[in-house]
């Protein structure tokens, strides 16, 4: 597609740019901070015509908001799931009754959400999952059991949406539905952070015992097809925004290699040109697919780019540092055993970026049968 910006973009960037710098300070209570993006106005631009109490932006006005966000240093966002990827769900497949029942929230920060996709037995392969859904005698509620695991904010989340098997006996992307499911449910929903190698906890586990849910999305055993259409909403836009942070992080390596004599090696300045070139690359690759460009592997295609390209960019930042980048930022204590800087930090997280989110192995098939068209990889039943 032709993606360029505008005098009205131009326009939108500055007040994008002078609204964040004048609230951004502020920002300490992230759930405060959702309310406070969402009385002005700026969750959830460009859902359409109903605008659901947020305002109205152009495809090139979001990605301008994107990449201004990422520049501000604004906190990270609680309110992420809700807006990118369970908002356009609702939008393709829900009835208007939900639409208006939870894009009013989403947008005003005042609901948070988390997705419960991932399980012990189906982390990477989706269509695994065991978490089982069954319908009450009153014909309208569901009773939710089973076990989801690396689901990202569910501590903090008012709902979260659900993949369950609602038909006994099925197996594979068959008899599953995308279920909406409220967390404050006490004694049916337990949440267990899970501590990772950086020391934070990200992650979380979530146990269901009977939990109740009422709104089921795109149809009961339809879960697969609505679940398949949420993952294409994690590109685009927020590809571009999450692109801002890498080259914050890529400038980082930059200088701590020019700090510790590592940039003189021609093999660093190689590695360092190599990670320019190709986040390059990938902001291109981004824009070519913003508008949709109805290639089945481009979600896959985007996740093994920048999945790849992080975890080179944390295995450098280590490598211009030498031996000091074995030595925390702090003292040890019983309280805080270890700290990390920001170079180590990256290095440890992104050890993860190609397994969650479909690791590789799983982007690979996908692109292998859905656009080479080779043969089905053989997959044993559920």
């Amino acid at each position: 597609m032709e993606f360029g910006f505008g005098q009205d973009d131009d326009d939108f960037r500055v007040e994008a740019r002078e609204w964040l710098a004048a609230h951004v300070k502020g920002a300490t209570d992230r759930r405060t901070w959702e309310h406070t993006l969402g009385a002005a106005g700026w969750i959830g631009l460009g859902w359409g015509e109903d605008g659901y109490g947020n305002r109205r932006a152009t495809l090139t006005q979001q990605v301008v908001w994107a990449e201004e966000y990422a520049r501000s240093g604004a906190p990270p966002r609680s309110g992420h799931i809700g807006e990118n990827l369970l908002a356009p769900t609702l939008l393709a497949h829900g009835t208007d009754e939900q639409k208006a029942r939870f894009l009013p929230p989403i947008a005003a920060g005042a609901e948070l959400w988390c997705q419960g996709y991932s399980e012990p037995g189906a982390g990477s392969d989706l269509a695994g999952v065991r978490t089982a859904a069954v319908r009450e005698p009153d014909g309208r509620t569901y009773r939710v059991t089973g076990q989801k695991i690396w689901t990202s904010l569910a501590r903090e989340a008012d709902w979260c949406f659900v993949l369950a098997r609602t038909e006994p006996g099925s197996a594979r992307h068959h008899g599953l539905t995308f279920l909406l499911v409220p967390m404050d449910q006490p004694g049916r929903i337990e949440v267990r952070p899970i501590r990772q190698m950086t020391g934070t906890s990200d992650f979380n586990e979530v146990f269901f015992d009977g939990a109740h849910a009422e709104h089921v999305v795109g149809g009961v055993g339809e879960g697969w097809r609505v679940a398949m259409s949420l993952l294409g909403f994690e590109r685009g836009v927020s590809t571009l925004a999450q692109q801002i942070g890498f080259a914050e992080e890529l400038g980082g390596v930059v200088r701590d290699a020019v700090a510790s004599g590592a940039v003189h090696d021609p093999v660093v300045r190689e590695r360092l040109v190599r990670q320019w070139a190709e986040l390059r690359t990938m902001r291109w690759n981004a824009l070519r697919t913003l508008g949709g460009s109805g290639d089945a592997g481009a979600p896959s295609v985007a996740k093994l780019l920048w999945a790849g390209w992080h975890q080179r960019l944390g295995e450098l930042a280590v490598l211009v540092r030498g031996a000091a980048a074995g030595v925390g930022p702090a003292d040890w204590s019983a309280s805080a055993p270890y700290e990390l800087d920001a170079a180590q930090h990256l290095f440890l997280f992104s050890r993860a970026d190609t397994i969650y989110g479909g690791s590789d192995q799983i982007q690979r098939t996908i692109i292998a049968e859905r656009v080479l068209g080779l043969p089905r990889e053989p997959k044993g039943a559920v």
